[in-house]
């Protein structure tokens, strides 16, 4: 019995001294593989914060405008833009050791595993702030245990690598509090209609308070279980030592104001703007949609809101409500591009389509100043005459005859300068200077103002048959306004990540690519549209609305079958305006034929009410003013009954005196005058 004792005793200690062994491997192995997971997770590094957010657009003066919108709300703020309540009852009732353990709460975890265990059910969760957040961060909420593990693994990395305020401001931005609403600013906007580190105590208690159960705790959903969710938190937090018993009481009775809204909703600012601020984001910074979408950007725009609420005011105020016309209008300005007002149709939630940029219309007479820089690029003045008659156009090269016409069929039936053929928008003036400079410097000229649609050679091209953009028609007046430099409408100024890092900033870089006299020059003669001292056989084209205008302005109307348009600028600012069917139908009523000038004028005056009135500054050399007779455009006595002060290219202003107007032909006066009279070969080449 003895020896049966000794055996069994000894068969006793090999058993205890294997399992010591094995227990010693088991934890060396354990100890190697925690090792290994801590290395692991060192050798990974950081795993990024970065989580889907709202895109935000803001006006020129900060406003927000709107938000790329996903069906969530997600707007990242700093711990200084939380009210510490908020974060001291989030951290009292979510994870009151957060400070203290390093991702997982042992005690807590070894008290849920009892709990669970004498409910036979699970009653109480034991993850932590960082567990929670790494769960938001990188994985679904499934329950299975590969998702724990790696739940586990990323809450090692995120201690590891971030500080206790990175995790905590981490999880405060991602939390979801229902109704779409993902992070604490965008829940106390939504709930409270107030920015995050302006809640109450009362007010983040409550908020605190949602997230456990967004359908179930939501004082929207539930107020009575919302209170009771409130009440815990407050008790939570005064235990916590956060809070006195006193001001626990006072913000459990404390009234609550409710909003319920997305502040977001109510804002719908200039959408087709919007629309091409987001295609620049895709096209000129070349950014991916979904960061478009969801990567918490703020951009920063040129948008004035004074002037586009003035577009879209004149808009609503001059296109009947009954019409199907369209409208297209693109405000810049003209020094830096910017692009200060946009509508692109009457109604983006019935057509999206945005006409300011995307649709290719025939620009009609606007294109005529475009030719004519072109023509005082080789010599001609603005006291340049042709005959402006009914004419028939024939070709050598088989081309078939080209017959123009002005409107309602009137000519001077004489010769006219070329001051008053712009002022009267003339079209056989502009189709002879057209095939006199070839077909081709119309096309090299439109290029060198920035417009990117195909043009053909052919006589029409002069008035405009070839389609255009409203934004670009508007981007090359403004290199006249500007005094030549190239500019291009820029919609963006600034864009930050959702870190507040600057990923893109405008820089005003503007070559000179016109000559700034002839710029001024053709400036000077686009002011005479609202000149009647040019009116000829017709009318100066801007006679219908020189009444509504107040300051200097240069602009062009123009009008085919299918288009109106007016485009026109003052120093500071150019517009251009277009107006027409989808389809293509034919503007037929005489009201719809003024639209696009009626909303060009009254725009202007709105947008710039309140700036100071400026006159067009000409450049420092190069030009030289007189004051000739508009109609013929030799210099004024002061016999001419109409005299008009006209810029020239210094060097080509006329040097013949107008003796039309001379009482008598022996008139002393006409016998100095003739004196002066230049060699025949001058009058029909006056750049020689």
């Amino acid at each position: 019995m003895e020896i049966m004792t000794d055996q069994g005793f000894r068969k006793t200690i090999k058993y205890l001294r294997a399992f010591i062994i094995i227990s010693l491997i088991g934890m060396i192995c354990m100890l190697i593989l925690f090792a290994g997971v801590l290395g692991y997770a060192k050798i990974l590094g950081a795993p990024p914060l970065a989580v889907p957010q709202s895109t935000l657009f803001f006006a020129d003066n900060g406003t927000l405008i709107g938000e790329s919108n996903s069906g969530q709300k997600r707007y990242w703020v700093g711990m200084k833009d939380i009210s510490p309540d908020l974060v001291n009852a989030t951290v009292s009732v979510e994870d009151k050791n957060f400070y203290h353990h390093h991702g997982f709460d042992f005690k807590r975890i070894a008290g849920a595993v009892v709990a669970d265990v004498q409910a036979f059910a699970k009653v109480q969760g034991a993850s932590t702030i960082t567990q929670q957040y790494a769960r938001n961060l990188f994985l679904e909420h499934d329950k299975t245990w590969k998702r724990k593990l790696t739940e586990a693994f990323y809450t090692i990395r995120l201690e590891m690598n971030y500080s206790k305020k990175d995790i905590l401001e981490g999880y405060l931005n991602t939390i979801y509090y229902g109704n779409g609403a993902y992070g604490v600013e965008a829940a106390s906007q939504y709930y409270f209609g107030k920015k995050a580190s302006e809640l109450t105590l009362a007010e983040a208690s409550m908020l605190a308070g949602i997230p456990k159960g967004p359908g179930i705790y939501s004082p929207l959903a539930n107020i009575g279980k919302a209170k009771t969710r409130q009440a815990v938190i407050l008790k939570t937090m005064v235990e916590n030592g956060y809070i006195t018993k006193k001001a626990a009481q006072a913000a459990a009775a404390a009234p609550l104001r409710l909003e319920g809204v997305h502040s977001t909703h109510k804002v719908k600012v200039a959408p087709y703007f919007q629309d091409a601020v987001r295609n620049a984001l895709k096209n000129q910074l070349h950014l991916d949609d979904r960061t478009i979408a969801l990567g918490g950007l703020k951009v920063y725009t040129t948008l004035n809101l004074k002037q586009q609420e003035a577009a879209e005011s004149q808009i609503k105020k001059y296109v009947a409500s009954s019409s199907d016309i369209q409208v297209g209008l693109v405000a810049m300005d003209p020094k830096t591009g910017d692009v200060k007002a946009m509508v692109g149709g009457r109604d983006y939630e019935k057509s999206p389509f945005n006409r300011a940029v995307q649709a290719i219309r025939q620009p009609g007479s606007t294109i005529k100043p475009l030719l004519y820089y072109a023509a005082l690029e080789h010599g001609f003045t603005p006291s340049s005459t042709m005959r402006s008659e009914y004419t028939t156009f024939h070709f050598d090269d088989g081309q078939p005859d080209y017959t123009p016409h002005n409107f309602n069929n009137k000519y001077a039936n004489g010769e006219i300068t070329l001051a008053q053929a712009i002022a009267v928008s003339d079209n056989i003036f502009a189709v002879k200077t057209h095939l006199f400079l070839g077909e081709d410097t119309l096309i090299e000229s439109a290029k060198k103002f920035g417009l990117s649609t195909k043009m053909t050679e052919v006589p029409s091209l002069a008035l405009g048959t070839s389609g255009v953009r409203v934004i670009e028609m508007a981007n090359a007046y403004s290199m006249f306004a500007n005094g030549g430099k190239k500019v291009h409408p820029e919609l963006i100024t600034r864009v930050e990540d959702y870190n507040g890092n600057v990923i893109f900033e405008k820089e005003d870089h503007h070559e000179r690519v016109l000559n700034a006299a002839r710029a001024y020059v053709m400036t000077q003669m686009l002011t005479g549209v609202f000149d009647s001292k040019l009116n000829g056989y017709a009318k100066v084209t801007g006679s219908t609305v020189s009444k509504d205008i107040t300051r200097p302005y240069a602009g062009k109307s123009g009008s085919t079958e299918t288009d109106s348009w007016m485009i026109g600028y003052s120093p500071q600012l150019v517009t251009a305006v277009w107006a027409g069917y989808d389809v293509g139908k034919p503007i037929e009523m005489v009201a719809e034929k003024t639209y696009a000038k009626k909303i060009w004028a009254h725009f202007m005056e709105d947008a710039l009410k309140g700036k100071p009135v400026k006159a067009f500054k000409p450049p420092k050399e190069g030009v030289i003013g007189l004051y000739v007779n508009p109609e013929n455009g030799k210099l004024a006595t002061k016999d001419c009954p109409v005299r008009r002060f006209t810029y020239f290219v210094k060097g080509t202003e006329p040097t013949e005196y107008c003796t039309d107007h001379l009482k008598n032909a022996h008139h002393p006066a006409k016998k100095k005058i003739e004196e002066k009279q230049v060699p025949w070969y001058k009058k029909i080449m006056p750049w020689n």
